[in-house]
């Protein structure tokens, strides 16, 4: 029951963030991280391309991910499975790339930067790799470097559960947004690792 609880908070977090970037397509332009950017940069053509595409692929890519690791669906569809998977594939290519660059703009300066440039780069390259490796049956790999791309993916919840922590703490939006950059995935790497590692030995374990 208590996995089934996790699981269940899970996804409605991920449903619930993947969802939240239509909101910028509905309201003013100065909405949320928007009205920190100053004129130019708002009518910047490309930047504004380039955030689009990040927050509407992301959220799609969010929204998706997590039913790529429900064993249910993989095993009675894998049609379905596989459709998904390109579809985040996908998503993530184009929201990864438009993220790297819209990073370089964060508010925070060059700590923040740097974070969310990293973030985007990790994302683009695990989930590159799982492509990689599926394409050529690697499917123990494939798996592993799935949950590392969907940690990365994750950033976008965590981020949202540490901020509302960390700038009344830290005294305002900007000092914790720095910090904010690396703690949002960083960590969940950390816990991606941790649970690979034990799927793995439940493996062995089944095997021996």
């Amino acid at each position: 029951m208590a996995s089934k609880a996790v699981w269940v908070l899970f996804a409605a977090l991920c449903l619930a963030v993947g969802l939240y970037p239509s909101s910028y397509f509905l309201a003013a332009s100065n909405f949320g991280l928007r009205a920190m950017k100053s004129r130019e940069l708002l009518t910047d053509p490309v930047w504004n391309a380039a955030f689009y595409t990040h927050i509407a692929l992301g959220g799609l890519a969010l929204a998706i991910g997590w039913t790529q690791f429900v064993e249910r669906l993989r095993l009675a569809r894998p049609g379905a499975h596989r459709l998904l998977g390109k579809v985040y594939v996908g998503a993530v290519l184009l929201s990864g790339l438009a993220g790297v660059y819209v990073g370089f703009f964060a508010s925070g300066g060059p700590i923040a930067a740097s974070g969310f440039v990293s973030l985007g780069v990790v994302w683009l390259a695990t989930t590159a790799s799982a492509y990689w490796l599926i394409k050529r049956r690697r499917l123990d790999e494939h798996r592993l470097m799935m949950t590392y791309s969907y940690a990365a993916c994750f950033a976008a919840v965590t981020l949202r559960l540490w901020m509302p922590v960390l700038a009344p703490a830290l005294g305002g939006f900007i000092p914790a947004y720095r910090i904010v950059a690396w703690l949002c995935w960083v960590p969940n790497l950390g816990v991606a690792y941790l649970i690979s590692r034990r799927q793995l030995r439940a493996r062995e374990l089944a095997l021996s």
